[in-house]
């Protein structure tokens, strides 16, 4: 990948097709986790893979179809509806991050993105363990 110096970071890695791999691997994840895959009502994952590379392609410098369509991401308001508990960060980081070693981008996108990632994921725990909020 030869980046240029005006490139996003969506194009810098690799752009749509990079997004749809990361979240095609990380939703396939999360089909094996019951625990994760219970937070998910629809019978396919379809929309909320299609939800999730939406926001990330537009979080990453891409295309803001996300807002578009569903308008802006206030992404804390969005899982406020659910107990988000330790236990649920940790599994969703578990499925993202091997998501994410399927892409085997250059270091310092690798690490950007997984620490994007990390952030995302500590600011949505909102409930302890037993699910009783914090």
């Amino acid at each position: 990948m030869d980046a240029q110096p005006s490139d996003t970071f969506y194009e810098q890695v690799g752009g749509h097709e990079t997004f749809v791999r990361l979240v095609r691997a990380f939703y396939e994840g999360v089909a094996h986790d019951p625990t994760l895959r219970a937070l998910y009502p629809e019978a396919d994952l379809g929309p909320a893979e299609v939800r999730l590379r939406m926001f990330l392609e537009q979080y990453f410098g891409g295309p803001t179809t996300y807002s578009q369509q569903r308008g802006h991401p206030r992404l804390r308001m969005r899982h406020v509806g659910y107990a988000v508990t330790p236990d649920q960060r940790d599994r969703w980081m578990r499925h993202m991050l091997a998501a994410m070693d399927t892409l085997e981008l250059p270091e310092p996108h690798d690490a950007a993105m997984r620490d994007y990632f990390r952030r995302a994921a500590d600011m949505l725990i909102n409930a302890d363990d037993e699910g009783t909020p914090l």
